[in-house]
């Protein structure tokens, strides 16, 4: 998932830090070798959480205590788990409900690299839009 060219990082996410794309300045750093953007980290994460927590989104109103403990680096494999900590119907829209989700992000040595809670306008049940589905064979 992460892009080899280490300029295609810094054109995607416009950050020229060096710790993220000049491997002799982030070898003196703490780190020893360059960081992924952490906006990449955040994007990363809540795209992945979108199956299980978000597919029937209506709107994303936020995203709220974000939170980056470790750092990522190019190679490591990231998970995630989300937790609902709040869900509610919403006041002025009966067709949506909000939910609040508090998502962790750990690499493959199960080490917390980032936390956020994320709050987003889920349709509800029989109100979201209808799905194009391909059949096959045409329009049987």
């Amino acid at each position: 998932m992460w892009c080899e060219i280490a300029g295609w990082r810094v054109l995607y996410f416009e950050n020229c830090i060096p710790v993220h794309f000049d491997h002799n300045y982030a070898a003196q750093t703490e780190f020893g070798k360059p960081l992924v953007d952490s906006t990449f980290t955040l994007a990363r994460v809540t795209g992945q959480s979108v199956t299980d927590i978000s597919q029937n989104v209506s709107a994303n109103l936020g995203w709220d205590e974000v939170r980056l403990p470790a750092p990522v680096f190019e190679g490591d494999t990231i998970y995630f788990r989300s937790e609902v900590l709040e869900k509610r119907g919403s006041r002025s829209r009966p067709d949506v409900g909000i939910v609040t989700v508090e998502t962790t992000g750990y690499n493959q040595e199960g080490v917390t690299v980032i936390t956020f809670k994320r709050t987003i306008m889920v349709y509800r049940r029989g109100h979201a839009p209808m799905i194009a589905r391909i059949t096959h064979g045409g329009d049987e």
